[in-house]
């Protein structure tokens, strides 16, 4: 497999090279790239894994043994020695990846791809991405062990960066002409800053507020409401929540400012969420908790996930790492299990700034003017002047649109407040997780959090099963955060934050199961208010009636649960499409087409026609719906999936479903069959152009490089079902990024698999090696090692030894 990837590397050389100048800016010397002393012919390689190695600033000998997957069991006789050498081990599997994200995370990228990334970089300072991550690291200067916990991990990945000479540089660096560079504490906060920023939740005030304002409150609420008419939240429906004596903050009586704005910011993807459960004892087939989790992210090479095993005498934990940082994120140890879903609360608001006048020195504030603050950004270039950014930073937090980015007047601009800006201790977090005993320490460790929003959910040994909704929430009154606010007005700012110990949750409830899945995470019980921020609306309902179907679950049940690939959504629209669509005018091709899509199980196997024929149909029926939004001028969100089949079914005559540019005036049902015929006849030109458009071929399902413009270090058209409202939620580059399933056994069984592999090599064997398994569904069983001199199952040792 290697060799194939590096002949087909080196035939798309060129093309590689055209795509850079096009998309990404500078090349590096060709002949410095093909040179076989130091060019890509020098990573043609299995790693080195192993022999001796002297580490700076080990106290003691450590012991690193490779199983078959090229995971590291690492053994440590303390916890600086441990980070010391987990910062060691994963640089050398995943150096240019920990180090690109943290290029990106910090607005960095201009200086290894250049002025195109210029833009890019601006809005990354804007955000307050360094700003977030400087706070953070306030805060951990403040707990001497996490600080050290930290720089333990930097020096490893130093020591690992000072052995390299450039002809083994990973491959990327080559690609793109330049070397690493010193890792520093400054970088681990830069990535948890860009994972941050990943699942920071809904963020749709401005697009809000111009629909209000185009709308009128009535229709507004209609279209999107704070609940939906059903409700099947994280946290229980009738959960009692009279413990709670901080009432939520009252309402001002100043109204939201109304306000547009037709740009803005990149998103994070709507889709980043995830799956998490565990079942208790009693509806456990054994007796014991299991848990699972499956986050659901970007699928890219090398892969956001590393998997290790990290124990001292006193710990002994294994899972998913982050590479760039300390620790298991999603995980288990001889005690406890947890793992993580993006709870998409709203975290982070915007406010209209009105400066004092040009100098922007001042803005309106509470009746007078207050003083700005400026903070110069300087944005290096490849090849270019460096380039200074003024970026104004109000007490909200910083302006990140006034007329020199995305805006148009000089005296005013947007400012953001964020959750992610306020620093906390996200070391700590998961290093006292890495270590728990039970569920006070579980409770101990995540009441660090602050954001992004998480659903923590947990399991231990003791047969507990826990979920808390975490973060830093401000207490908000009734409608505050979901239009844009103004920023002069005291009244609109952050009156306060809800009390950890009322942050929503759930510990071994009567019904024996907890889940998320990115949904409403509570009722309308809750004494705060919590608006509908695009929260999943089917994969929770499919998990939870999974789990309300039968007494005992065991290993192969979550497994099934985890690849399940049932459409609900299809199948709560499709039967009213069926029966209300006038089908008399459809051509013989056209009703073999509904006939296919008529027998459907609702199930989106690769195999089936169906899937793809549903997935086109969905997509232009709701764009024909929501024609109206299609405007450049102002930025519109449109309404969410669940609401926009409410009204298909029961307000067909609604004027939404009108087709601005026709004369005839439509309801859904023509819109089924307007709809429907455009499909067939994409599907027939994709069909002659690509051959059989079966759900595997059509959705193209693929793991991409990191860079985007490497299709030899990638791969395509996997054969994965689901999409992302499945739980399953495999779409095109987008899902599953990691499954594990933990049994709280003594010590605890577990399986994982992730899409991609250890290796961050593309020539090495173990750099795609988990790709084709994820795909079917399988998974491989955890070596969960509890004595470091029993090596069955270890194929190479490594032993890690104090610099003389």
């Amino acid at each position: 497999m290697k060799s194939f990837k590096f002949l087909l590397s080196l035939l798309v050389t060129i093309a590689v090279f055209y795509i850079f100048n096009t998309k990404l800016g500078a090349i590096p010397p060709i002949g410095k790239f093909l040179s076989p002393s130091t060019g890509i012919w020098q990573n043609e390689k299995d790693e080195s894994v192993n022999g001796n190695i002297q580490i700076d600033g080990l106290s003691e000998m450590v012991t690193v043994h490779y199983d078959e997957n090229l995971i590291p069991h690492i053994f440590a006789n303390n916890d600086a020695d441990l980070y010391r050498a987990q910062g060691y081990i994963t640089a050398k599997h995943r150096l240019w990846q920990m180090e690109f994200q943290t290029y990106a995370a910090a607005g960095r990228l201009s200086e290894i791809i250049g002025e195109k990334a210029l833009n890019y970089d601006r809005a990354q300072r804007r955000k307050g991405m360094l700003f977030g991550a400087e706070n953070s690291l306030e805060v951990i200067k403040k707990d001497a062990e996490s600080l050290s916990f930290l720089k333990a991990y930097t020096d490893g990945v130093n020591t690992y960066i000072n052995e390299l000479n450039p002809e083994n540089y990973p491959v990327e660096y080559k690609l793109l002409d330049y070397k690493p560079e010193p890792w520093t504490v400054d970088k681990i906060m830069h990535l948890l800053m860009y994972m941050t920023d990943m699942l920071c939740g809904g963020d749709e005030d401005l697009e809000y507020t111009n629909l209000l304002r185009q709308l009128g409150k009535n229709r507004f609420d209609f279209l999107y409401p704070d609940f939906f008419d059903f409700n099947e939240p994280v946290i229980p429906a009738g959960t009692d929540w009279s413990f709670i004596d901080v009432p939520q903050t009252e309402k001002p009586a100043s109204e939201v400012l109304l306000d547009s704005i037709s740009e803005i910011m990149e998103k994070p993807n709507p889709a980043n969420g995830s799956n998490n459960w565990a079942v208790g004892s009693e509806k456990s087939y054994s007796g014991n908790p299991i848990l699972a989790n499956d986050p659901h992210l970007g699928l890219n090479l090398p892969s956001i996930w590393f998997v290790m095993q990290l124990a001292t005498p006193d710990h002994n934990s294994y899972g998913a790492t982050l590479p760039g940082t300390l620790g298991i994120i999603s995980g288990f140890n001889t005690h406890i299990a947890w793992g993580e879903t993006n709870a998409t609360r709203d975290v982070k608001d915007w406010y209209k700034i009105e400066f004092k006048d040009n100098s922007r020195s001042e803005y309106k504030y509470d009746g007078a003017w207050k003083k700005t603050s400026l903070r110069l950004e300087e944005i290096k270039i490849k090849g270019k002047e460096t380039f200074i950014d003024s970026v104004i930073y109000t007490h909200h937090g910083p302006v990140s649109y006034d007329h020199s980015f995305k805006g148009n007047t000089q005296k005013q601009g947007y400012a953001m407040k964020w959750a992610g800006h306020m620093g906390h201790n996200f070391a700590r977090l998961f290093t006292e997780l890495n270590k728990g005993k039970n569920y006070d320490d579980y409770l101990k460790a995540i009441s660090n959090h602050v954001a992004p929003a998480q659903n923590f959910v947990f399991a231990s040994s003791d047969g507990d099963i826990a979920l808390w909704i975490q973060g830093k929430f401000p207490n908000k009154w009734e409608g505050q955060g979901k239009f844009l606010m103004d920023g002069s007005n005291p009244d609109h700012d952050w009156q306060g934050f809800i009390p950890k110990e009322f942050n929503a949750h759930t510990k071994n409830p009567e019904r024996g199961f907890v889940s998320s899945s990115n949904q409403h995470p509570t009722d309308s019980l809750y004494p705060y208010y919590v608006f509908n921020d695009g929260y999943d609306t089917y994969r929770n309902r499919v998990i939870n009636d999974f789990f309300r179907s039968k007494n005992t679950f065991n290993i192969q049940d979550f497994k099934d649960l985890q690849n399940n690939n049932f459409n609900k959504k299809a199948s709560e629209l499709l039967p009213y499409m069926f029966e209300h669509m006038d089908t008399s005018s459809l051509s013989n091709e056209e009703q073999e087409v509904l006939k296919t899509i008529k027998a459907w199980d609702f199930n989106s196997e690769t195999d089936q026609l169906a899937p793809s024929i549903w997935d086109l149909w969905w997509k232009k029926l709701y764009n024909l719906t929501w024609d109206e939004f299609d405007v450049e001028e102002v930025a519109l969100q449109k309404p969410y999936t669940y609401q926009a089949i409410n009204i298909l079914k029961n307000s067909p005559d609604d004027p939404f479903m009108d087709i601005i540019n026709t004369e005839k005036k439509e309801n859904s049902h023509d819109l089924f069959l307007i709809a429907f015929k455009e499909t067939v006849k994409e599907l027939n030109d994709w069909k002659s152009e690509n051959g059989d458009y079966n759900w595997q071929m059509y959705k193209g399902a693929y793991v991409g490089h990191l860079l985007q413009a490497l299709p030899a270090f990638s791969r395509f058209n996997l054969p994965i079902g689901g999409d992302r409202n499945t739980v399953n939620a495999a779409d095109k580059n987008h899902g599953p990024s990691w499954r594990m399933i933990v049994e709280m056994s003594s010590p605890p069984q577990a399986l994982g698999i992730y899409p991609g592999g250890q290796s961050g090599n593309p020539g090495s064997k173990y750099y795609d090696n988990f790709i084709d398994p994820w795909a079917n569904g399988d998974y491989f069983k955890a070596l969960f090692m509890q004595d470091q001199n029993k090596t069955e199952g270890i194929i190479a040792t490594q032993i890690l030894t104090p610099s003389p």
